[in-house]
């Protein structure tokens, strides 16, 4: 179960990484800017996934991962004066997540924690927050494709390049290691 711990932590550390390689590429007025009426900005999207994070790893082994404070509703409306109150917002939700799991060991995996009064072990809850913030980080790097286009910088293998990827790989000895301990 260390090395759950040690790979849900790197896999964390890359979902953040696409964010920021996202936001990277991007001004402030693209990170604004929705496909349509009904669509999410970048920016509202990052605004949710903050205040998920920040209600569920505050206390999270000794509260609800749903606090009270929190008003989910207003997460869907863009507030955000520049692109670096965007980021600092974004940089506050991964601390609050990262303060939280890295001084979890193996005893706490199979404890109770609740979200919402419903029961999930640390393990649990875990996972379900890694799938929830995958999800929202897809849709911020699809949405950067969409507005970059042509100038998009790729963030995994670039199209028409897997075959020389594997290549790479394959060319090199079998090793024990995280993914993205390359990256």
């Amino acid at each position: 179960m260390n090395s759950y711990l040690i790979s849900i932590l790197k896999q964390f550390e890359y979902y953040k990484s696409l964010g920021d390689k996202t936001f990277n590429q991007l001004t402030f007025a693209e990170l604004q800017s929705k496909p349509n009426s009904y669509s999410n900005s970048i920016t509202i999207i990052t605004k949710h996934i903050v205040g998920n994070m920040l209600s569920r790893w505050t206390n999270f082994l000794t509260e609800d991962g749903e606090k009270e404070w929190r008003h989910r509703d207003l997460e869907f409306e863009d507030s955000f004066n520049s692109k670096e109150e965007l980021l600092a917002t974004w940089n506050t939700g991964w601390s609050c997540l990262f303060d939280a799991l890295e001084p979890l060991t193996e005893k706490d995996l199979e404890r109770i924690i609740y979200i919402r009064n419903q029961g999930h072990t640390v393990t649990e809850a875990i996972n379900r927050q890694l799938a929830h913030y995958a999800y929202h980080i897809g849709q911020i790097v699809y949405l950067g494709t969409l507005i970059k286009n042509e100038d998009w910088q790729s963030l995994s293998i670039a199209k028409g390049a897997s075959s020389s990827y594997n290549e790479d790989k394959f060319s090199k000895a079998k090793v024990r290691k995280h993914f993205t301990d390359d990256m």
